[in-house]
């Protein structure tokens, strides 16, 4: 049973890991409910009444105080900053269980965190991070700005065809049985010093940007945020609940 129905949450500004025990809750449930259903399409014969339920799907919006994650492919040494370090800029840190390096998450930040079940719309992962790449490009393109892809890499980025190539949104997701959690870090208006503490996403010689950045003025960050829920929801042919 397909259901492209999806619940929205705006989470505000919430520390790092109340986030990802809230997202693992989500997905844990979410996943147990898959299992389920799939035990009782194995049956032969059951009862007629005992239908399966359909899997929620949700799509969460946060900003998170400065915290650095890393990923499980990512390398500890690409954190430039000691325990005393990360206190002097009151900073966190988690190794998490996401793909990718290590990146950075701040005030200032779009973080969206996707918790779908891809049989609701499409089993493929690789399709998955380019529709949620195209919807920050289209947001971008809201504003004026002619973002891209850098072949090989996940991400949204500036200039990616020379030497001024400079990343805007890093993407990093967790999926089981087709089950998504963790998502996108989109650069709005952060302080983009906090990047010099981490070699982001393990590229050392590729520049990091922001919206603010690029524009030469702040931005309304919820009124990104609406543009970008709209493009992820056409994207994904998504009922929004």
């Amino acid at each position: 049973m397909k259901n492209k129905q999806v619940i929205v949450q705006d989470w505000g500004l919430i520390d790092y890991k109340q986030a990802w025990d809230r997202q693992e809750a989500l997905f844990a449930d979410t996943v147990q409910l898959k299992i389920k259903n799939r035990a009782k399409q194995a049956v032969a014969v059951g009862d007629a009444g005992d239908k399966d339920i359909a899997t929620p799907n949700y799509l969460v919006f946060c900003e998170h105080p400065h915290v650095y994650t890393l990923g499980k492919s990512g390398k500890p040494e690409h954190l430039l900053l000691d325990e005393q370090g990360l206190k002097d800029k009151n900073a966190a840190y988690y190794p998490i269980n996401r793909g990718g390096d290590i990146t950075y998450h701040g005030p200032g930040q779009i973080v969206s965190y996707p918790i779908l079940d891809l049989d609701n719309f499409f089993t493929d992962i690789h399709l998955y991070l380019r529709t949620l790449e195209e919807a920050v490009i289209l947001t971008l393109a809201d504003y004026g700005l002619q973002a891209g892809r850098y072949p090989g890499y996940t991400g949204v980025w500036f200039d990616a065809d020379n030497d001024r190539a400079r990343k805007i949104c890093a993407l990093g997701v967790r999926c089981s049985r087709w089950v998504t959690m963790h998502g996108l870090a989109f650069n709005v208006n952060p302080d983009l010093d906090y990047f010099k503490n981490i070699v982001p996403c393990g590229i050392d010689d590729k520049a990091v940007t922001s919206m603010q950045h690029e524009l030469g003025t702040k931005v309304d960050i919820k009124a990104v945020q609406k543009n970008l829920q709209h493009h992820i929801s056409v994207l994904f042919n998504m009922e929004i609940v």
